[in-house]
């Protein structure tokens, strides 16, 4: 290799030691600093999701001397530690409606609690589920085996009363009757069990 050829004098080299690089992304935020200000630190109180930008030195100075609680009396910062047990939001004592603003319902005690902003259950809906609980519908009676039988034949249900059990006896019968059929006995079967049900009705004391 020829030290002395020409073509060594025209090769330059740049030097990195005195000229600064370019920084990419955001800048530290600390007075003075031109770093990279890659690390998030919080701003504080008050200003929950705002953040500074500064770079690994000035990030560690400002994470060690942070308090959260600067400026606060020893009462607020106590009762700010008791609020973030449930998450500083609101209560209610059980079974009374704080919600409730229109008359007579504010202050309301309840056999149950609820939050209600936008008032729904207070509409019509509430109102006849409220009138469904103070009036309920009577319990229908419970019914042996035979007397539910008895009552399916005739086509009737267990809401069926006296009157009405006689009144579909008597249309069964008429309808049925070997006479209402010029003669033809082919229903006697059919007219047979009207007649047992009727009488096992009439035993349970239904008719």
């Amino acid at each position: 290799m020829d030290l002395n050829s020409p073509f060594f004098d025209r090769i330059r080299i740049k030097s990195s030691s005195d000229e600064p690089q370019e920084v990419k992304g955001p800048v530290c935020e600390h007075p003075a600093c031109k770093a990279a200000g890659e690390f998030r630190a919080p701003k504080g109180r008050d200003r929950e999701g705002q953040y500074w930008r500064f770079c690994l030195q000035h990030v560690r100075e400002y994470n060690a001397s942070y308090n959260y609680f600067t400026g606060m009396s020893d009462s607020a910062v106590a009762a700010y530690q008791k609020d973030a047990v449930i998450g500083h939001r609101p209560t209610w004592a059980m079974g009374v409606n704080t919600s409730g603003k229109d008359e007579g319902t504010k202050g309301e005690t309840r056999d149950w609690a609820y939050v209600d902003p936008l008032g729904i259950l207070r509409g019509e809906d509430f109102t006849k589920t409220r009138a469904r609980r103070s009036n309920p519908e009577p319990k229908r009676p419970r019914y042996s085996g035979a007397v539910r039988r008895a009552l399916d034949i005739l086509g009737l249900d267990e809401t069926a009363d006296g009157p009405a059990i006689k009144a579909q006896y008597k249309a069964l019968v008429k309808r049925f009757h070997p006479d209402a059929n010029g003669g033809d006995r082919s229903f006697e079967e059919r007219l047979r069990d009207i007649i047992k049900s009727h009488d096992i009705l009439k035993s349970a004391g239904l008719c």
